[in-house]
């Protein structure tokens, strides 16, 4: 199994600092020859990167590997993810332009050039250590950039094994090898501070702990924010039709994604109706006294349970002692709730099968509903609405502290970019500034770029004085 230096990480400030220094100097040597690299060539190193991961001997392995290790999701949708989020990423940067000039503006004179940003420090989580670190090497080798991968401890065997296939198509296609790196075993929070303080760029996924370190190491830094995605289903909503694609997106990998719906916040309507088109689906609700003992199982000291993270529904009743029989068989749970904030926790993310439902009055209700759970936890990343009310659905684009609007999906399946919908692919999302992020799209390719741009002369554009101030003068009587 690859490893990527030749000492463990471990021990003083001192051995951590030259360990890490000799990994980023073989990243540096080999992002110099590769940066020599043409669009095609750079396509095809992308092509065989994908490769490592989508051949399916590859993706069975890692996909075991990756639960085994951290006790997170199941292996059948880790197979789906990692080949879907692959293979749309590639679809994505197909014929995109990442080398040389690319793209030209004549009237402003204007020619960009694709330039490489250097070594990419890619922190990866536990939940998806496999699809997140595999998106995060491709896009950093679209842009001719070297990557070292700073996996989360219990997705490091799986992170090693993926480097092993891709080095072996790095092999494939002559491509320097040590583009392509990970930090050493044991991976410490040392080690992974280090690193981000001496690469070009720090892209982190994760606990918020480990983005806030990439923007405290003084290293430019992409950091992505917490996910507590709430879903409005409003009374135009079709509730079998929205429930189908509730169920599937909030129990797919156990629901180990942070754009899994949390919180459904339903019209008085079509309350009933939902409820019950969410049990058809396998859903359960349950009773006052079982939701309150599965939330003294899942935040038994007002921090959320391992325990019940990303496991089936059965498995966290059988942890919570819920032995009704009808649970012991579903898909996920339900529970009923009024309020948000910290002392409401089933109103923020839960990183598991269990759904909160709201009830709403009217579609002004919902928002405001929405709005708070929002505040609360998960401002910035996204909201789903069930609706053919487009008023609906512009009016949360409008007021709404989020950077995605999901109408009528699966939530998990098309926030990070799907076939159907022209999101780009990613496991990464940004969440703007009410997410405390520097970037509200996807991350994608072009945020591993560096942009040189050469600036002509134009014919002048000179405004007068009549053309700025004109109107504002004549309305004023200035």
């Amino acid at each position: 199994m690859a490893v990527a230096g030749p000492n463990s990480p471990s021990g003083t400030a001192a051995e951590i600092q030259k360990t890490v220094s000799a990994l980023t100097a073989r990243a540096r040597a080999a992002q110099r020859l590769y940066e020599r690299y043409n669009q095609e060539q750079v396509d095809e190193v992308v092509t065989a990167a994908g490769w490592a991961i989508v051949s399916p001997e590859h993706n069975g392995q890692l996909s075991e590997l990756a639960v085994a290790d951290t006790g997170l999701g199941n292996v059948a949708d880790k197979i789906t993810k990692n080949r879907r989020k692959t293979m749309g990423l590639l679809r994505d940067l197909q014929g995109a332009k990442s080398v040389g000039v690319i793209a030209e503006y004549p009237d402003k004179g204007i020619v960009e050039i694709a330039r490489p940003v250097g070594v990419v420090a890619a922190i990866s989580p536990s939940t998806n250590p496999v699809a997140t670190a595999a998106n995060m090497i491709m896009n950093a080798l679209k842009g001719r950039n070297a990557v070292v991968l700073s996996p989360s401890p219990k997705g490091y065997r799986s992170g090693a094994r993926l480097l092993d296939f891709i080095h072996a198509e790095l092999a494939r296609v002559n491509a320097p090898p040590d583009i392509v790196q990970m930090i050493a075993h044991p991976v410490s929070k040392e080690s992974t501070a280090e690193l981000m303080r001496q690469a070009d760029l720090v892209v982190a996924t994760g606990s918020q702990s480990n983005v806030r370190a990439a923007y405290a190491s003084g290293t430019p830094a992409i950091g992505v924010g917490v996910g507590n995605v709430v879903v409005i289903v409003d009374d135009t909503a079709d509730p079998n039709q929205a429930a189908t694609k509730i169920a599937a997106s909030k129990t797919f990998d156990h629901a180990t994604s942070c754009s899994s719906e949390n919180s459904l916040v339903i019209l008085d309507a079509v309350y009933e109706d939902m409820v019950e088109a969410l049990k058809h689906q396998g859903g359960a609700l349950l009773s006052a006294a079982e939701k309150s003992q599965l939330q003294k199982t899942m935040w038994p000291n007002g921090r959320l349970s391992h325990q019940v993270t990303a496991r089936a529904a059965p498995s966290i009743c059988q942890v919570a002692g819920l032995k009704r029989a009808e649970l012991q068989s579903c898909r996920f749970l339900m529970v009923e709730e009024t309020g948000s904030g910290k002392d409401f926790p089933f109103s923020g993310e839960k990183l598991a099968p269990v759904l909160t439902l709201y009830r709403a009055a009217d579609f002004d209700r919902a928002c405001v509903q929405s709005r708070a759970i929002l505040d609360y936890q998960g401002a910035g990343h996204s909201i789903g609405i069930h609706t053919q009310n487009n008023d609906h659905v512009l009016r949360l684009g409008l007021e709404m502290p989020v950077c995605r609007v999901i109408v009528n999906q699966g939530h998990a399946f098309a926030t990070g970019g799907n076939f159907d919908n022209g999101l780009p692919f990613s496991l990464s999302m940004g969440c703007g500034t009410w997410g405390r992020n520097n970037i509200s799209d996807n991350l994608n390719y072009r945020h591993y770029l560096n942009i040189t741009r050469i600036s002509r002369t134009i014919p002048p554009v000179e405004p007068t004085e009549q053309n700025l101030f004109g109107g504002y003068r004549a309305k004023f009587k200035l």
